[in-house]
């Protein structure tokens, strides 16, 4: 018998059962996904309890093996970063325990990922999947105190987080820059971590991928990394064009994953260079807030001083550089080519253009645009006009190939 147990105007995302199968854990979002709560309902669909400010947002969570309480990561306003809670079933109290962990929890996305849900190991201690800088890695925490510490980490980049019912044996997902898409079982007991599946090793093997280098350049006190791609057959005595890879977000992250437009550019004969500006998520707070309010500021200095530092190189050819970048990415790159005129081509797709009328076009305009550039419309105009590629593009001679969906509804083309 299959039955409907929820009928709001809202997604429900991850249901998880209490131990004890009277109450169900899941997550229910509004706001175009960005604001979040965590519902408790029984399995008529009545609401028992809602967890978390309604302003803010749940990540991951997990019953705790007797289910007296959950451990559930979340932010009370709309945050690039989140924090560790207790919640006690029983009293409804939620307490937050960890203030700035570090590392980048993985909450999923609706119709794309699952979250990276925490493992409970006994009744205070749980094991949680997260990303520091660019890497995958395993933290235990105390669910009494908040304290923490790291138990394993690769340069590669995980997913998902099936465990056991000792919570000894982890199966995961591999990405990597020599990995894509591959099984691992983490053995938490041996330590060690076997990879269980080599699904692309003959395609790799015909198709070399990129050599890779990770570099951090030093801004005032701000670490800035970067991940250099160069050609499966890279000669140094050679000299090759360059090309500045911008993510999304801002609070994306380059690292240690595969991506495939990177390689095929590198396969092409390009150098590229993907790198995390402030702003980025993986690296804490502070960092992933720098960009708060200064979109085309310190990030755009951050990604030209990486830029000069490559350019240092013997092989790298700073009579060919050009930049690439998606949302965002498209964003910076349209700020770019009206900054200056180093780059000798560019590629922009779906660019956050004119953050003026952004606000009103959008989708999640009016939920996302405050938060990122410090106020309403009324209250940061002058800025919004200032930071607008759109003000400064009559300045820009760069040959630029524009990449838009004519129905992306986040970043409208209208735009």
């Amino acid at each position: 018998e299959t039955r409907t147990v929820t009928d709001g105007a809202f997604d429900h995302l991850a249901p998880a059962w209490s131990p004890d199968g009277r109450l169900i854990a899941v997550k229910q979002t509004r706001m175009n996904g960005f604001v979040s709560q965590l519902l408790l309902i029984d399995d008529d669909g009545d609401e028992q309890a809602r967890i978390g400010n309604e302003e803010g947002s749940v990540g991951t969570w997990a019953w705790s093996p007797d289910g007296s309480a959950i451990l559930l990561d979340g932010s009370e306003v709309l945050s690039p970063t989140t924090d560790y809670y207790r919640y006690h079933v029983a009293s409804g109290e939620l307490t937050k325990i960890t203030d700035d962990a570090g590392f980048s929890t993985v909450a999923g996305a609706p119709t794309i990922s699952l979250p990276d849900q925490p493992v409970w190991t006994d009744g205070h201690t749980a094991l949680v999947h997260g990303i520091k800088a660019g890497a995958s890695g395993i933290w235990s925490l105390d669910v009494q105190t908040g304290e923490y510490e790291p138990i394993v980490w690769w340069n590669a980049t995980h997913g998902g987080f099936s465990a056991d019912d000792s919570g000894q044996r982890i199966v995961q997902t591999r990405s990597s820059l020599d990995v894509s898409g591959e099984l691992v079982l983490v053995d938490m007991a041996a330590g060690e971590t076997h990879r269980l599946t080599h699904l692309n090793d003959e395609l790799f093997a015909e198709l070399p991928l990129a050599q890779h280098e990770k570099i951090t350049v030093d801004r005032d006190g701000w670490p800035i990394d970067a991940w250099v791609l160069k050609p499966a057959d890279f000669d140094p005595a050679k000299r090759y064009p360059i090309i500045l890879d911008v993510h999304g977000g801002p609070h994306g992250n380059y690292g240690y994953s595969f991506n495939a437009g990177q390689q095929l550019m590198a396969a092409a004969g390009y150098v590229v260079v993907a790198a995390n500006p402030r702003g980025s998520g993986t690296y804490g707070r502070v960092f992933a807030e720098a960009v708060l309010g200064d979109w085309g500021g310190e990030d755009w200095a951050d990604l030209q001083a990486v830029l000069d530092t490559v350019l240092e190189n013997d092989w790298a050819d700073r009579d060919r550089t050009a930049i690439y970048g998606y949302s965002y990415g498209g964003y910076m790159t349209s700020w770019a080519i009206g900054q200056t005129d180093r780059f000798k081509a560019a590629v922009c797709g779906a660019p956050v253009f004119n953050l003026k009328s952004f606000y009103g076009t959008s989708d999640i305009g009016h939920v996302w645009a405050p938060v990122q550039w410090g106020g309403s419309f009324a209250e940061i105009e002058a800025f919004l006009v200032e930071r607008s590629p759109s003000t400064w593009i009559h300045r820009a001679t760069t040959p630029t190939l524009i990449v838009h969906g004519r129905r992306d509804k986040v970043v409208p083309p209208a735009h």
